[in-house]
């Protein structure tokens, strides 16, 4: 199967699936005469399955440890519920940090609004304010 048909089945872009060859999270794959790279069914499980981990927010590194042990014939599967885990405590705190900045950018704009709007040196309205930051 070509470069396009697994992109189709995969939902993955050519380009991002050439890249995935080029760093070696996906094999070079046979190439036919013509030099048109010849994908096999293998290639699609694990292209769903690194596509699958960047989706979750899991970085290259991440992914490629994950298809390491699964090419050295080891199931990834106890490492990668304890990344799971790992990730959706990440995400906890990049919530609580959204949620600081969102007050904090509501304050500076209540803040700001106190202050005149036509102060083009910024020196005593809301710009000043933004810069000390």
């Amino acid at each position: 199967m070509q470069i396009q048909n697994i992109s189709r089945l995969t939902d993955v872009p050519r380009k991002t699936i050439r890249y995935y060859e080029s760093i070696g999270v996906l094999p070079e794959p046979e190439r036919k005469p013509n030099g048109y790279r010849t994908y096999t069914f293998a290639d699609i499980e694990r292209l769903k399955l690194v596509s699958g981990l960047r989706k979750l927010e899991f970085s290259l590194d991440e992914v490629s440890e994950v298809i390491a042990m699964r090419d050295r014939g080891v199931a990834p599967c106890g490492v990668l519920l304890e990344m799971l885990g790992h990730k959706a405590q990440e995400i906890q705190q990049r919530i609580t940090e959204l949620h600081q900045l969102e007050e904090a950018l509501h304050h500076l704009r209540e803040l700001g609004r106190t202050f005149p709007l036509d102060d083009v040196e910024g020196k005593n309205c809301v710009c000043h304010l933004v810069s000390e930051r």
